[in-house]
């Protein structure tokens, strides 16, 4: 089992003929990912580097290669109106990379998926992968994940491939990886992430990586606390941030004491979490919770 992509992933990339949605399609082909199919309106009929046919909207896709998972590439103006088409063609999974979508797009974008049944990752974010099934729907560089039993959940793609390249390396593999993006609104949740990993029977230990900015994580911890019986380390960025200045994300602006890191993490030590003050420690640390518990 994994979280949310595996073997049964049909993946469609919304913008696969521009720069950033040519690249990445051509990297998740490497990895193993089936890229069923493409979407930029006027090049419909087209085929992608001679495998992947290109079709002028979601519908078409959908209804010609059975696409299931869809991966967003569209510039922000358009994002928005990207989504909503991938969920008017009924795709459950729906991946926004795309940065700098407005808010108030967002706003409009949450309220309409409520009930229907599309799920949304970002945007703003690195997307998922999960090595054991060769799947990645998103930016991640692929040769640092290998497959296991540890779950990774993030709001920064940066310090998710550091996190996964020191579990790689202290032998810790990982089940999936999850990065949820960094906008003050974003579709899926890191509480929502954690439910799921807290589901996988094949995710044994989860790293939960947040930054300042907004209460997600200490939503996180109040469901850690009540129902996570597994091993979770985590790491809180923006220590040392001034209050009321953004820092890289949008969503990462401290706004009253919920949003610093200090209180982040009292919440996630609190709850049960083991709590790193450098991003350098996350590895080594879940090496040693997970021997300290006869995982490993």
């Amino acid at each position: 089992m994994s979280v949310l992509v595996d073997e049964n992933t049909r993946l469609l990339v919304q913008g696969i003929t521009g720069g950033e949605g040519s690249q990445h399609a051509r990297r998740s082909i490497a990895y193993g990912t089936n890229v069923v199919a493409g979407v930029t309106p006027g090049r419909g009929g087209q085929v992608f580097d001679e495998k992947v046919p290109v079709f002028n909207t979601v519908a078409q896709a959908v209804s010609e290669t059975g696409a299931n998972v869809s991966i967003i590439f569209v510039p922000a103006p358009g994002a928005a109106d990207a989504i909503l088409e991938a969920a008017a063609a009924a795709i459950p999974l729906v991946v926004c990379i795309t940065e700098g979508v407005p808010a108030l797009d967002m706003v409009m974008v949450k309220r309409t998926l409520a009930g229907s049944g599309t799920r949304l990752i970002g945007p703003n974010c690195p997307g998922l992968i999960t090595p054991g099934t060769h799947t990645r729907v998103g930016i991640m560089p692929g040769d640092v994940f290998t497959p296991g039993s540890v779950g990774v959940i993030s709001r920064s793609g940066t310090l998710v491939y550091e996190a996964v390249a020191q579990l790689t390396a202290n032998g810790v593999g990982q089940s999936s990886c999850v990065g949820v993006g960094g906008d003050p609104v974003i579709g899926t949740t890191q509480r929502e992430a954690l439910e799921m990993f807290n589901a996988d029977p094949d995710t044994a230990a989860i790293v939960l990586i947040g930054e300042i900015g907004g209460t997600a994580e200490q939503e996180a911890a109040a469901y850690l606390k009540a129902h996570v019986k597994k091993p979770v380390v985590a790491f809180i960025a923006g220590s040392t941030a001034p209050p009321g200045r953004r820092m890289g994300h949008a969503g990462a602006i401290i706004s009253g004491n919920q949003g610093t890191a200090a209180a982040k993490k009292a919440a996630l030590a609190d709850a049960g979490a083991t709590v790193v003050d450098s991003p350098a420690e996350i590895g080594v640390t879940m090496k040693r919770v997970l021997h300290e518990r006869g995982m490993l």
